[in-house]
Order: structure tokens, then C-alpha cells, then sequence
């Protein structure tokens, strides 16, 4: 398994990410995500529209264990994030989230 807050820095770092539920939610829509992560307490409606969405266009999602506030933190932003589209990985290896855990929307 990975750490999956190293991988969060290093990708905010290096690669491509949508921060918050909207962006999310329009990537799941367009399919320009190869991951979405959704914190555990993001508001249902958001995470129930975003599933959905990726279930219909493939792409996986990773529920977070911790909180948007815990989110942010590791993401290392100054607020909260409920909800984020990574675009590209970048120099990390978040997108073996995907592989390697039991992923679904």
C-alpha cells in the first residue's frame, strides 16, 4: 500500500490537480481525470454526482479516510478540499491508488 500523503505533495508538486467538489465533479463529467479523491465527510451530494459520473466514464475513485480538512493538509493548502481530480501524476506513483486498492465509485 502507499503512503498516500507523500504521493498527494509530490503530485501537487509536480503534476496536474483539480482542487474541490466542482472541479471534481467536471472532470468526472469530461473523463479528463485518471483519478478522483473524494475526503471522507465531502457533502453527498457532490460525492453521489462524482461517483456516478465516473462510473459512466471510467475513471476510479479513491475515497479519503480522513476529512477535507485533513485532505488540504496533506495536499499542503491553507483550506479545505472535499474533493480533487488528478490530471497527472507528475513524479509520483498516486495513480497505483488505483491498482492496488479496492477503488470504486
Amino acid at each position: 500500500m502507499i503512503d498516500i500523503n507523500k504521493h498527494l505533495r509530490i503530485t501537487v508538486k509536480s503534476g496536474t490537480i483539480g482542487f474541490g467538489a466542482k472541479e471534481a465533479l467536471e472532470a468526472s463529467k469530461s473523463g479528463k481525470a485518471k483519478l478522483l479523491i473524494i475526503s471522507s465527510n465531502c457533502p453527498e451530494r457532490y460525492r453521489n454526482e462524482i461517483t456516478s459520473n465516473a462510473k459512466l466514464t471510467g475513471i476510479p475513485v479513491h475515497i479519503y479516510s480522513g476529512t477535507s480538512l485533513d485532505l488540504g493538509v496533506a495536499c499542503e493548502k491553507p483550506f479545505v478540499v472535499s474533493a480533487l481530480s488528478v490530471k497527472k501524476e507528475g513524479n509520483s506513483e498516486i495513480l497505483k491508488l488505483a491498482e492496488t486498492e479496492n477503488v470504486s465509485a
